[in-house]
């Protein structure tokens, strides 16, 4: 990667960890020690809510046809009898956050398409009219194939944002530019289980990390300022294609605007 590249993923990157330090969210007292490394943390859940109650569908909303309640876990599910002709979201309805992290757990089925989509808006559906949960935004793709888990996918927008293992930088005039790899496909399509799997998701301004079972899969910073969605709303998808099913569980929302 050229120099200029090189300071300019660094500046993005350091960025938020310094506003941070900026609005004291650092440990009190804390004093850096040249022997210091980086840890992981003592307990990742401060500052999370539950947006999920797992019982019933209480703030969140979408087509029953697809959605419910099942075991702890909110399920999309599109049977033989059910099959769709464009994608359909189940929507949280508690805010439009900007800058955020979500965390979550999913479990797909072999065949199923899905994705988390954030800093997204409702849009009319064309090719089916009575679909009101249709959804345009960033997305974190999931599949059960595993072709697509961890990719950047902007639903009914710029398309792929970032593959995963990949650290793109998005412009207006070009299609995204590769600024660093770190992973290989096939690294990569190891990651996700036919089990429960993790998700976490940061947002901070321009800047989009999406994370699995705690290995990176995509980064993208995203300088189009003039299409990138600056806030927006969170959904879970199922998607046209064979019959497929889809859980959430454990869905928790840490928000700083």
């Amino acid at each position: 990667m050229p120099l200029h590249a090189r300071r300019a993923l660094v500046c993005f990157v350091l960025l938020p960890v310094l506003a941070g330090a900026a609005h004291g969210q650092l440990a009190p007292g804390w004093i850096p020690q040249q022997s210091d490394r980086p840890q992981w943390p003592a307990s990742e859940e401060s500052g999370f809510v539950s947006i999920f109650d797992g019982q019933t569908l209480e703030g969140w909303e979408g087509d029953p046809t697809y959605w419910r309640v099942e075991e702890g876990a909110l399920v999309g599910e599109v049977t033989p009898e059910t099959l769709l002709r464009s994608n359909t979201f189940v929507m949280w309805q508690g805010g439009e956050p900007a800058d955020f992290e979500l965390k979550l757990e999913y479990r797909i089925s072999a065949g199923g398409n899905s994705g988390i989509n954030y800093r997204s808006v409702v849009v009319p559906d064309d090719v089916t009219p009575a679909n009101r949960y249709a959804m345009r935004g960033y997305q974190c793709d999931l599949d059960g194939a595993n072709h697509y888990t961890g990719n950047n996918y902007e639903e009914k927008g710029r398309l792929f944002l970032a593959v995963r293992g990949q650290v793109t930088r998005v412009t207006r005039l070009q299609p995204p530019l590769i600024l660093s790899t770190h992973a290989t496909e096939e690294a990569s399509q190891s990651v996700a289980t036919p089990g429960w799997n993790e998700v976490h998701i940061i947002a901070r301004g321009n800047l989009l990390i999406h994370i699995i079972n705690g290995r990176l899969m995509s980064v993208v910073i995203d300088d189009d300022a003039a299409h990138r969605p600056e806030r927006g709303r969170i959904g879970v998808q199922v998607h046209v294609g064979p019959p497929m099913k889809v859980e959430y569980r454990r869905i928790r929302l840490n928000v700083q605007r």
